[in-house]
Protein backbone atom coordinates (compact mmCIF):
# COMPACT_ATOMS: atom_id res chain seq x y z
CA UNK A 1 0.00 0.00 0.00
CA UNK A 2 1.30 3.46 -0.77
CA UNK A 3 1.40 5.91 1.82
CA UNK A 4 -1.17 8.50 0.70
CA UNK A 5 -4.18 5.95 0.55
CA UNK A 6 -6.46 4.98 3.86
CA UNK A 7 -6.52 2.86 6.80
CA UNK A 8 -9.71 1.41 7.65
CA UNK A 9 -11.18 1.03 11.52
CA UNK A 10 -12.06 -2.99 11.53
CA UNK A 11 -13.57 -2.04 14.96
CA UNK A 12 -16.56 -0.02 14.10
CA UNK A 13 -17.66 -2.73 11.72
CA UNK A 14 -21.22 -4.59 12.26
CA UNK A 15 -22.56 -2.39 15.00
CA UNK A 16 -25.60 -2.04 13.25
CA UNK A 17 -28.46 0.38 15.03
CA UNK A 18 -26.66 0.78 18.42
CA UNK A 19 -23.85 3.26 16.62
CA UNK A 20 -26.38 5.67 17.17
CA UNK A 21 -26.67 4.90 20.66
CA UNK A 22 -23.01 5.30 21.00
CA UNK A 23 -22.58 8.36 19.01
CA UNK A 24 -25.32 10.04 21.38
CA UNK A 25 -23.37 8.85 24.24
CA UNK A 26 -19.82 9.58 22.51
CA UNK A 27 -21.13 13.18 22.02
CA UNK A 28 -22.59 13.68 25.66
CA UNK A 29 -19.75 12.92 26.89
CA UNK A 30 -17.38 15.12 24.87
CA UNK A 31 -19.37 18.05 25.91
CA UNK A 32 -19.03 17.17 29.32
CA UNK A 33 -15.04 17.25 28.97
CA UNK A 34 -15.17 20.59 27.36
CA UNK A 35 -17.25 22.49 29.41
CA UNK A 36 -15.82 21.03 32.81
CA UNK A 37 -12.44 21.58 31.59
CA UNK A 38 -12.88 25.22 30.09
CA UNK A 39 -14.60 26.12 33.30
CA UNK A 40 -11.38 25.19 35.54
CA UNK A 41 -9.47 26.87 33.00
CA UNK A 42 -11.26 30.11 32.71
CA UNK A 43 -11.79 30.44 36.53
CA UNK A 44 -7.86 30.16 37.00
CA UNK A 45 -7.08 32.29 34.41
CA UNK A 46 -9.58 35.06 35.23
CA UNK A 47 -9.37 35.00 38.76
CA UNK A 48 -6.19 36.51 40.11
CA UNK A 49 -6.11 35.04 43.45
CA UNK A 50 -5.43 31.77 41.30
CA UNK A 51 -2.67 33.14 39.32
CA UNK A 52 -0.20 30.67 41.62
CA UNK A 53 2.08 27.71 40.76
CA UNK A 54 -0.39 25.09 41.69
CA UNK A 55 -3.52 26.43 39.98
CA UNK A 56 -1.34 27.30 36.61
CA UNK A 57 -0.52 23.77 36.67
CA UNK A 58 -3.94 22.35 37.14
CA UNK A 59 -5.24 24.63 33.63
CA UNK A 60 -2.23 22.80 31.72
CA UNK A 61 -3.93 19.88 32.48
CA UNK A 62 -6.79 21.16 31.70
CA UNK A 63 -5.62 22.53 28.60
CA UNK A 64 -4.31 19.43 27.07
CA UNK A 65 -7.11 17.55 28.41
CA UNK A 66 -8.83 19.57 26.11
CA UNK A 67 -6.29 19.45 23.31
CA UNK A 68 -5.92 15.64 23.46
CA UNK A 69 -9.97 14.94 23.22
CA UNK A 70 -10.08 17.35 20.00
CA UNK A 71 -7.14 14.77 18.35
CA UNK A 72 -9.86 12.04 19.06
CA UNK A 73 -13.78 12.90 19.64
CA UNK A 74 -14.62 14.51 16.42
CA UNK A 75 -13.31 11.57 14.19
CA UNK A 76 -14.64 9.06 16.72
CA UNK A 77 -18.25 10.45 16.37
CA UNK A 78 -17.62 11.23 12.65
CA UNK A 79 -17.18 7.19 12.27
CA UNK A 80 -20.08 6.18 14.37
CA UNK A 81 -22.13 8.36 12.00
CA UNK A 82 -20.76 7.12 8.46
CA UNK A 83 -20.37 3.25 7.33
CA UNK A 84 -16.71 4.26 5.67
CA UNK A 85 -14.68 3.74 8.58
CA UNK A 86 -11.48 5.07 6.68
CA UNK A 87 -8.95 7.36 7.61
CA UNK A 88 -5.71 8.87 5.11
CA UNK A 89 -2.30 8.19 6.44
CA UNK A 90 -1.29 11.76 6.50
CA UNK A 91 -4.47 12.32 8.77
CA UNK A 92 -4.04 9.23 10.88
CA UNK A 93 -0.21 10.10 11.56
CA UNK A 94 -1.76 13.65 12.73
CA UNK A 95 -4.27 11.77 15.13
CA UNK A 96 -1.61 9.48 16.39
CA UNK A 97 0.91 12.71 17.01
CA UNK A 98 -2.18 14.55 19.01
CA UNK A 99 -2.90 11.20 21.07
CA UNK A 100 0.54 10.50 22.23
CA UNK A 101 1.84 14.04 22.53
CA UNK A 102 -1.02 14.92 24.59
CA UNK A 103 -0.35 11.33 27.07
CA UNK A 104 3.19 12.48 26.92
CA UNK A 105 2.36 15.76 28.33
CA UNK A 106 -0.05 14.76 30.72
CA UNK A 107 3.27 12.91 32.48
CA UNK A 108 5.34 15.51 32.60
CA UNK A 109 2.77 18.58 33.97
CA UNK A 110 2.61 15.84 36.56
CA UNK A 111 5.97 15.92 37.11
CA UNK A 112 5.99 19.66 37.43
CA UNK A 113 3.27 19.12 40.06
CA UNK A 114 5.24 16.51 41.89
CA UNK A 115 7.79 18.94 41.76
CA UNK A 116 6.01 21.92 42.62
CA UNK A 117 4.48 20.31 46.00
CA UNK A 118 8.44 18.98 47.18
CA UNK A 119 9.43 22.14 46.74
CA UNK A 120 6.14 23.58 48.51
CA UNK A 121 6.36 21.32 51.36
CA UNK A 122 10.26 21.00 51.70
CA UNK A 123 11.25 25.00 51.62
CA UNK A 124 7.92 26.57 52.56
CA UNK A 125 9.78 30.17 53.06
CA UNK A 126 12.04 29.60 50.31
CA UNK A 127 9.04 28.70 48.00
CA UNK A 128 8.15 31.99 46.19
CA UNK A 129 12.22 32.28 45.61
CA UNK A 130 12.50 28.93 44.11
CA UNK A 131 9.01 28.90 41.86
CA UNK A 132 9.31 31.84 40.32
CA UNK A 133 7.30 32.60 37.61
CA UNK A 134 10.42 32.57 34.91
CA UNK A 135 10.98 30.08 35.99
CA UNK A 136 7.27 28.15 36.03
CA UNK A 137 7.24 29.69 32.04
CA UNK A 138 10.49 28.07 31.42
CA UNK A 139 9.49 24.66 32.98
CA UNK A 140 5.72 24.46 31.20
CA UNK A 141 7.86 25.36 27.41
CA UNK A 142 10.14 23.16 28.03
CA UNK A 143 7.06 19.85 29.36
CA UNK A 144 5.33 21.26 25.92
CA UNK A 145 8.60 20.50 23.97
CA UNK A 146 10.10 17.58 25.19
CA UNK A 147 6.80 15.29 24.53
CA UNK A 148 6.22 17.26 21.31
CA UNK A 149 10.20 16.96 19.88
CA UNK A 150 9.91 12.98 21.02
CA UNK A 151 6.60 12.26 18.92
CA UNK A 152 7.15 14.08 16.22
CA UNK A 153 10.49 12.00 15.52
CA UNK A 154 8.49 9.07 15.95
CA UNK A 155 5.40 10.19 13.58
CA UNK A 156 8.06 11.48 10.95
CA UNK A 157 10.37 7.94 11.24
CA UNK A 158 6.77 6.40 10.40
CA UNK A 159 6.03 8.64 7.28
CA UNK A 160 8.96 7.31 5.76
CA UNK A 161 7.75 3.34 5.95
CA UNK A 162 6.23 1.39 3.48
CA UNK A 163 3.21 0.37 4.73
CA UNK A 164 0.92 -3.55 3.36
CA UNK A 165 -1.63 -3.11 4.74
CA UNK A 166 -4.44 -1.37 5.78
CA UNK A 167 -6.58 -2.44 8.90
CA UNK A 168 -6.22 -1.09 11.82
CA UNK A 169 -7.85 -2.51 15.21
CA UNK A 170 -8.25 0.06 17.56
CA UNK A 171 -10.72 3.08 17.10
CA UNK A 172 -8.20 5.48 16.71
CA UNK A 173 -4.89 5.72 14.91
CA UNK A 174 -1.88 3.99 17.25
CA UNK A 175 1.45 4.58 15.79
CA UNK A 176 2.67 1.12 16.51
CA UNK A 177 0.06 -0.36 14.64
CA UNK A 178 0.89 1.51 11.74
CA UNK A 179 4.48 0.54 12.03
CA UNK A 180 3.40 -3.34 12.36
CA UNK A 181 1.56 -2.80 9.18
CA UNK A 182 4.98 -1.70 6.95
CA UNK A 183 6.43 -3.83 4.82
CA UNK A 184 10.05 -3.08 5.48
CA UNK A 185 12.64 -3.34 8.01
CA UNK A 186 11.08 -1.06 11.00
CA UNK A 187 14.04 -1.85 13.13
CA UNK A 188 14.82 1.91 14.00
CA UNK A 189 11.27 2.57 14.67
CA UNK A 190 11.57 0.12 17.27
CA UNK A 191 14.54 1.33 18.54
CA UNK A 192 13.04 4.79 18.55
CA UNK A 193 9.60 4.10 20.25
CA UNK A 194 11.88 2.05 23.26
CA UNK A 195 13.90 5.48 23.72
CA UNK A 196 10.59 7.31 24.06
CA UNK A 197 8.64 4.87 26.47
CA UNK A 198 12.02 5.47 28.61
CA UNK A 199 12.12 9.36 27.93
CA UNK A 200 8.63 9.90 28.06
CA UNK A 201 7.12 7.75 30.49
CA UNK A 202 9.69 5.79 32.76
CA UNK A 203 11.88 8.58 33.52
CA UNK A 204 8.80 11.20 34.39
CA UNK A 205 6.85 8.38 36.59
CA UNK A 206 10.43 7.47 38.86
CA UNK A 207 10.61 11.08 39.19
CA UNK A 208 7.50 11.64 40.25
CA UNK A 209 7.62 8.48 42.95
CA UNK A 210 11.05 9.59 43.78
CA UNK A 211 9.14 13.38 44.77
CA UNK A 212 6.25 11.81 46.22
CA UNK A 213 8.35 9.37 48.69
CA UNK A 214 10.63 12.45 49.86
CA UNK A 215 6.93 14.16 50.73
CA UNK A 216 5.93 11.23 52.76
CA UNK A 217 9.46 11.27 54.22
CA UNK A 218 9.07 14.73 55.28
CA UNK A 219 5.62 14.88 56.35
CA UNK A 220 6.21 12.17 58.93
CA UNK A 221 8.92 14.00 60.45
CA UNK A 222 6.85 17.03 60.40
CA UNK A 223 3.73 18.39 63.44
CA UNK A 224 0.60 16.78 62.75
CA UNK A 225 -0.63 20.06 60.93
CA UNK A 226 1.49 20.46 58.84
CA UNK A 227 1.15 16.98 57.75
CA UNK A 228 -2.45 17.13 57.01
CA UNK A 229 -2.10 20.07 54.99
CA UNK A 230 0.55 18.66 53.07
CA UNK A 231 -1.77 15.92 52.53
CA UNK A 232 -4.79 17.97 52.13
CA UNK A 233 -2.94 18.99 48.69
CA UNK A 234 -0.81 16.03 47.63
CA UNK A 235 -4.09 13.57 47.47
CA UNK A 236 -5.45 14.80 44.91
CA UNK A 237 -2.41 14.82 42.47
CA UNK A 238 -1.62 11.64 43.54
CA UNK A 239 -5.23 10.25 42.86
CA UNK A 240 -4.95 12.32 39.22
CA UNK A 241 -1.74 10.47 38.69
CA UNK A 242 -2.41 6.85 39.54
CA UNK A 243 -6.13 7.10 37.40
CA UNK A 244 -3.35 8.09 34.42
CA UNK A 245 -1.07 5.73 35.34
CA UNK A 246 -3.84 2.78 35.30
CA UNK A 247 -4.89 3.65 32.60
CA UNK A 248 -1.76 4.26 30.30
CA UNK A 249 -0.44 0.70 31.82
CA UNK A 250 -3.35 -0.77 30.32
CA UNK A 251 -2.79 1.10 26.91
CA UNK A 252 0.67 -0.29 27.26
CA UNK A 253 -0.19 -3.61 27.58
CA UNK A 254 -2.74 -3.55 24.74
CA UNK A 255 -0.44 -2.91 22.57
CA UNK A 256 2.19 -5.97 22.84
CA UNK A 257 -0.83 -8.19 21.81
CA UNK A 258 -1.52 -9.23 18.62
CA UNK A 259 -4.82 -8.49 16.59
CA UNK A 260 -7.57 -11.09 17.78
CA UNK A 261 -6.04 -12.20 20.30
CA UNK A 262 -8.37 -9.83 23.40
CA UNK A 263 -12.26 -9.65 22.81
CA UNK A 264 -12.95 -6.78 20.61
CA UNK A 265 -15.09 -4.92 23.83
CA UNK A 266 -12.41 -5.53 25.89
CA UNK A 267 -9.85 -4.25 23.05
CA UNK A 268 -11.89 -1.25 22.92
CA UNK A 269 -12.39 -0.83 26.82
CA UNK A 270 -8.90 -0.53 27.24
CA UNK A 271 -7.23 1.27 24.33
CA UNK A 272 -9.84 4.30 25.27
CA UNK A 273 -8.92 4.34 29.15
CA UNK A 274 -6.44 6.80 28.60
CA UNK A 275 -7.81 9.33 26.30
CA UNK A 276 -11.54 9.16 27.83
CA UNK A 277 -10.92 8.88 31.65
CA UNK A 278 -8.26 11.31 32.47
CA UNK A 279 -10.43 14.32 30.63
CA UNK A 280 -13.26 13.76 33.01
CA UNK A 281 -11.52 12.94 35.93
CA UNK A 282 -8.90 15.87 36.41
CA UNK A 283 -11.33 18.73 36.48
CA UNK A 284 -13.70 16.87 38.71
CA UNK A 285 -11.35 15.71 41.42
CA UNK A 286 -9.60 19.50 41.28
CA UNK A 287 -12.94 21.08 41.71
CA UNK A 288 -14.45 19.40 44.61
CA UNK A 289 -11.14 18.81 46.57
CA UNK A 290 -9.80 22.57 46.24
CA UNK A 291 -11.70 24.70 48.29
CA UNK A 292 -10.76 28.32 45.99
CA UNK A 293 -11.30 26.32 42.93
CA UNK A 294 -14.48 25.38 44.19
CA UNK A 295 -15.71 28.77 45.70
CA UNK A 296 -14.46 30.77 42.13
CA UNK A 297 -16.63 28.05 39.94
CA UNK A 298 -19.66 28.49 41.99
CA UNK A 299 -19.38 32.65 42.03
CA UNK A 300 -18.54 32.28 38.09
CA UNK A 301 -21.36 30.62 37.60
CA UNK A 302 -23.84 32.35 39.53
CA UNK A 303 -22.27 35.74 37.98
CA UNK A 304 -23.16 33.99 33.86
CA UNK A 305 -26.25 33.32 35.23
Amino acid sequence: MENGTYFYFMLFENLGSIKYAFFTLGFIFYCAVIYFNVIIILVIFLEKTLHQPMYILISCLSINSVYGTAGFFPRLLTDLLYDAHKISFEACLIQSFVIYSYAAFELTILMLMAFDRFVAISKPLHYNNIITTRLLTFLIVIAWLYPITFVGIGCLLTSRLTICGNKLSRVYCHNYEIVRLSCVNNTVNNIYGLIVTITNIFIPLSFIIYTYVRIIIICQRSTREFRSKAYQTCIPHIVILLNFSVALFCELTLSRFVNGELPVALTVVISLEFIVVPPIVNPIVYGLNFPDIRKKIRHLTKASK
